[in-house]
């Protein structure tokens, strides 16, 4: 008899086991201290909402690919496989499965927001509306600096 398909709590709990799951005002002083914040949130979201200065923005259709350590896609600002890794996003179920993915792909510090961009916000931590950088309209999504 076939097993079972895990359910999403199943696998929201296996990959909070891979990664350290952080508080928003951790997170802040991480990145403060030079860990890397990487925003995952939708274009949608970030317009709405506003932007976290000093993420990078990096869709999760695409956060793979982005940070693939040899890829040919990877972003530039991405780093080393040591450095610190923070994903977020909208209220931290998506970062959770994502930052888990990073791990597998070798990044050891691979970590995300508990509560996403909402707790953040209610935190009182810094966001801004506009991003400080546009990676233009040709770039393919999730190539861009820091906001």
């Amino acid at each position: 008899m076939d097993e079972a398909p895990p359910t999403l709590d199943e696998l929201l709990r296996e990959a909070a086991d891979r990664i350290q799951r952080l508080s928003p005002v951790d997170a802040f002083a991480a990145a403060r201290a030079g860990a890397l914040l990487v925003d995952i949130r939708s274009e949608l979201a970030r317009g709405r909402d506003g932007v976290l200065p000093g993420a990078i923005h990096v869709p999760r259709t695409v956060l793979e690919w982005r940070f693939e350590p040899e890829g040919s896609w990877r972003n530039p600002h991405v780093g080393d496989l040591e450095r610190q890794v923070i994903v977020l996003c909208e209220h931290g179920y998506s970062s959770l499965l994502a930052a888990a993915t990073l791990a597998r792909l070798g990044y050891t510090r691979a970590c995300d927001v508990v509560g996403g961009f909402e707790a953040w916000r209610e935190a009182g931590l810094p966001t801004s509306q506009e991003p400080a950088t546009s990676a233009g309209a040709d770039a393919p999504a999730g190539m861009s600096g820091p906001d």
